[in-house]
């Protein structure tokens, strides 16, 4: 078996480009201090294959290319999403609901923190860390929470798209 077969390589590419087209088409709300990134829904993936981590990464990547906060999105924010996927796929343990739901948090919390000081560290006005990481986390629970935990359960009415989600190389 393939370490790197042309199927994983077109699935990780497949998802990042989802990333990247949805993050682009919410455009208006993904990069603000309240942001509703929609594509971080995705980051629930990384629950049931680690090839999500590096989709999710690629993706975020390249849409912090066009944030509005400038070019340190592209590594803090980009940096947030490696340590929420890997931090969800290290503590999925069992494939269940509640799990899931609480891994869905990790990318709150991490995000919160991360983008919260960043968005501190590059204003140009008097911000509370709190009210900003607050904000951020209220976003990102939305959209990972929330839409992402509603995404796992339809997706999960369909064994083959689970199928091919859990797939391994």
């Amino acid at each position: 078996m393939e370490i790197f077969s042309s199927r994983r390589i077109t699935r990780i590419g497949i998802t990042a480009a989802v990333y990247v087209v949805v993050t682009l088409m919410c455009s208006s709300f993904a990069y603000q201090s309240i942001q509703f990134r929609v594509s971080e829904a995705l980051m629930l993936l990384c629950f049931y294959n680690k090839d999500y981590i590096i989709s999710v990464s690629i993706g975020c990547l390249i849409s912090n290319v066009f944030s509005t906060i400038g070019v340190a999105d592209t590594f803090v924010g980009t940096a947030a999403t490696v340590i929420a996927g890997a931090l969800i796929y290290f503590f999925r343990k069992e494939d269940s609901t509640s799990r899931l739901v609480l891994c869905s948090f990790i990318p709150v919390v991490i995000n919160a923190l991360f983008v919260g000081a960043e968005i501190i560290l590059l204003s140009h006005e008097p911000l509370s860390f709190l009210s900003v990481a607050l904000s951020v986390a209220l976003g990102e629970f939305v959209c990972v929470t929330v839409l992402g935990t509603l995404m796992i359960k339809a997706f999960e009415k369909s064994p083959a798209i689970m199928k091919c989600v859990k797939e391994k190389h």
